[in-house]
């Protein structure tokens, strides 16, 4: 199985992530934040990337590639087959995209979109340590927040997950419920 934790960029999605991996016996973490990092910072001499000049990852081609092999490979080392993937989409095309890759190698994707309002996510992206400044509508994690939250709306990017007032092991909780597995979280 591949398990999408979906959601704004301070929601969670890590976090609930690590949670989750430590629960389910076997699985493996796979953060493609990783390879889009480096990808970001790659000089133009070195590698030819469509999508280049961006301040999102997410419009490298390569990186959408990525995702999904880097998942198939995560998937080969998952003693119980399953990976979990967090991601903050807002595209709809780019979630196509690699749901839709990552559906051609395993037919059980779930995707769970973890969800708050702005005030939470900005006391949440302080708490992390963000730079938060200049006026909240110029800062990118802010503006890329704030396209999340609103994208989200839509249903298609995964069954909704509420973390208003919540915990993050409460979050993961709720999503192992809803998978079926027992967890043993201490109460």
């Amino acid at each position: 199985m591949i398990l999408i934790v979906n959601g704004s960029f301070g929601v969670g999605k890590t976090t609930v992530a690590r949670l989750l991996r430590r629960q389910i016996t076997g699985s493996r973490l796979y953060n493609p934040e990783w390879t889009g990092s480096i990808l970001m910072r790659l000089p133009p001499s070195l590698i030819r990337l469509d999508g280049r000049g961006t301040d999102d990852f997410q419009d490298i081609d390569l990186w959408r590639k990525s995702v999904v092999r880097g998942t198939k490979i995560f998937r080969a080392f998952a003693r119980s087959g399953t990976v979990i993937v967090p991601m903050a989409f807002s595209r709809q095309d780019y979630f196509d995209e690699i749901v839709g890759g990552i559906g051609e190698f395993d037919n059980e994707v779930k995707i769970y979109c973890l969800k708050a309002e702005m005030p939470t996510i900005l006391k949440r992206l302080k708490q992390r340590g963000e730079k938060i400044g200049g006026g909240e509508e110029t800062n990118w994690v802010v503006r890329k927040a704030q396209e999340c939250i609103e994208a989200h709306t839509d249903a298609n990017f995964g069954e909704a997950v509420n973390t208003e007032g919540v915990s993050a092991v409460e979050v993961a909780s709720d999503i192992l419920r809803r998978l079926e597995y027992a967890n043993t979280f201490a109460k």
